[in-house]
């Protein structure tokens, strides 16, 4: 459980000031989709929900080629912090 109190750390010191961040994006998106996959263990067949997590698994896909392309570093940075897997498009 320390990732997700690592998280909402990061995702309470920028909650205000940072919205347009593509870090804080992809820690709102990483905070949303651990949340989602922890209810989809219990009610498997909540088909909206599987939907909504589809759809912020891409968005945060998205975000992160982006950032990938355009800082390494950053990108190399956040991956290790929020202790995610890379792309593998990027």
């Amino acid at each position: 459980m320390v990732k997700n109190s690592f998280i909402s750390v990061i995702f309470q010191e920028k909650k205000e000031e940072n919205r347009g961040f593509v870090e804080f994006q992809i820690v709102s998106f990483t905070n949303k989709i651990r949340r989602l996959t922890s209810h989809l263990e219990l009610h498997k067949k909540d088909y909206l929900s599987q939907r909504g997590l589809r759809k912020i698994l891409g968005k945060c896909q998205r975000v992160l080629s982006y950032l990938s392309k355009t800082n390494k570093i950053r990108y190399k940075e956040l991956i290790g912090e929020l202790d995610i897997r890379e792309s593998k498009n990027c």
